[in-house]
């Protein structure tokens, strides 16, 4: 049990993405994207990330700045019809807010070159809060009474309490610097590199479990552990004990039909003891006894074994690393028609634990270990056309390389006892379309809107209550103020709309109990960011 717990830490980084983009990346570092995501062939300030080949036909000459601040809110939902819960369906909320999520884009324009930067949140960005853990802690405790009865341990109904929570973020900034060359009126072209520093951190604890007997009897509200070891185990003894005359009198070898034959016991006392002991009248005195006696071992072996598995364990640790990825990208520009294209390449990460507490000594979470934890190559293909003076419309494609970048290991479902690494679940990785169109109502104001698709690309196996990657589209909408010649003010509203993915029904472990998970998100975003000239 503990250590299914703190298998979620390796896999924790998807919790903590609040962005729209890939399993891993954010893709809307500046306010324009939330108002029309549909960016990757922008010839603005934002193509300093979005298409920063497409920097070269900028229409200002000098330094263009472009500061944004974002704030997203995220619910991951977890429902589950699992009966030894109690309730059914019950639910399992994680909730992540991200007030703060500022982005810089920054151009210099000189005759054909464009020196550009951005600086902003190219992964994570948020703290994502299951304050009642998950569906996988918690089914490891709620199913132990049914485990027990399934062992041949005599259990009354039960009840239970535990107190869990799984807490997480994570933060990748990324500076991005590179230059920009115009080659011809209508080519140019972009090098340049994207340094990303990693933070996450994870808090986790299981604690206070506690199953309690619900008899309505005499033995109502005490706990399991307790009942075992001061009721049935001393009742199973006492049973093996209460034969011990008959042993000493010479009828150890005896039958109990035989006993009852003799007078020595009633039938319904050799009754009572076959179907206690789990034999039958036709067994001996001794074989009885010795039933009695290993049961009551066994009694108190389970007991010993669920107070040594439903320990409190918890889980503190941090990961820091740093990578570096080159950045190529072209634009072409003709009568109105711009196209842009970009190829982010795989930036290579390992991060190092520094590790507080980890109760269950998984060798994984220990200090110094290194978790590999790859951002995935990125393709990006846009085209723009201003059909007239006041309108533009625009369309983009992206493709994540998921498939090919490192992650942490995991159970291989096709070869029990093996490990593989998780984006061997992954079937190519993420493709995303995108369209949107823009309004100019005048030289002050704009508006704009767009939706964005996503398929994950995820197989049944990858996806568990602690990896949910779910099939989405995106609305945004939102304008611009042109408060002066040189002053612009973004503002944008942007949701996404997640598919529910269910899994089940299924066996629960080795039990035979029917389980099923429905996997549920939504994601709302804020933006509001400020263009400037000089």
């Amino acid at each position: 049990m503990k250590k299914n717990f703190f298998l979620l830490a390796v896999v924790f980084f998807v919790f903590s993405k609040v962005f729209a983009g890939g399993i891993l990346t954010n893709t809307n570092q500046n306010v324009s994207f939330l108002r029309n995501p549909a960016r990757d062939a922008s010839i603005e300030i934002d193509a300093a990330y979005t298409n920063p080949a497409g920097l070269a036909f900028l229409s200002h000459e000098g330094l263009s700045l472009s500061i944004n601040n974002q704030s997203a809110f995220q619910t991951r939902t977890i429902t589950t019809d699992f009966p030894p819960f109690g309730s059914s369906p019950k639910a399992f909320e994680g909730k992540a807010k991200a007030l703060v999520i500022p982005d810089l884009q920054a151009a210099y324009k000189t005759g054909d070159w464009v020196i550009s930067a951005n600086i902003g949140v190219v992964g994570g960005g948020g703290t994502l809060d299951f304050s009642k853990g998950l569906p996988s802690f918690e089914s490891q405790f709620a199913v132990i009474p049914d485990m027990l009865r399934q062992n041949g341990i005599p259990l009354p109904q039960t009840e239970y309490s535990l107190d869990s929570r799984l807490k997480g973020s994570s933060l990748i900034i990324g500076v991005q610097l590179g230059a920009t060359y115009k080659i011809s009126d209508q080519f140019s072209a972009y090098l340049g590199g994207r340094m990303s520093i990693v933070n996450n951190s994870y808090d986790g604890y299981i604690r206070n479990f506690n199953a309690n007997v619900k008899d309505g009897g005499q033995y109502d509200g005490m706990r399991v552990t307790d009942y075992l070891t001061t009721v049935i185990a001393p009742q199973l003894t006492g049973a093996g004990n209460s034969l011990q005359p008959l042993i000493a009198g010479g009828l150890g070898d005896y039958k109990l039909a035989q006993v009852v034959a003799a007078g020595l016991l009633t039938q319904a006392q050799a009754d009572q003891l076959a179907a206690n002991s789990g034999l039958s009248t036709n067994s001996t005195v001794k074989d009885v006894q010795s039933a009695f006696f290993t049961k009551a071992a066994q009694v108190q072996g389970a007991a010993n074994q669920v107070t040594a598995q439903t320990a409190n364990v918890e889980l503190n640790t941090k990961q820091t690393g740093s990578g570096f990825a080159p950045i190529i990208g072209f634009n072409y520009n003709w009568n109105g028609l711009n196209i842009g294209a970009k190829y982010e390449f795989k930036t290579r990460l390992d991060l190092t634990n520094k590790t507080t507490a980890n109760s269950a000594n998984i060798p994984a979470y220990s200090d110094g270990v290194k978790t590999p934890y790859d951002i995935p190559a990125l393709f990006t293909f846009g085209a723009q056309y201003d059909i007239t003076l006041q309108w533009t419309v625009s369309a983009g494609y992206h493709h994540f390389f998921d498939s090919d970048a490192r992650m942490s290991d995991v159970a291989d479902p096709n070869h029990p006892g093996q490990v593989i690494g998780r984006e061997k679940l992954i079937n190519g990785g993420v493709n995303e379309y995108l369209a949107g169109i823009e309004y100019r109502i005048n030289d002050r104001f704009l508006v704009s809107c767009g939706t964005q698709f996503t398929r994950q690309g995820v197989t049944k196996d990858y996806e568990s209550d602690m990896t949910i990657a779910l099939n989405s589209y995106s609305l945004g909408f939102g304008g611009a103020i042109n408060i002066t010649e040189n002053i612009r003010v973004n503002l944008a509203y942007f949701f996404t709309n997640y598919d529910n993915w269910t899994v089940g029904p299924y066996k629960y472990a080795s039990t035979q109990i029917n389980k099923t998970d429905v996997y549920g998100r939504t994601n709302h975003a804020f933006g509001i960011g400020v263009d400037l000239k000089f």
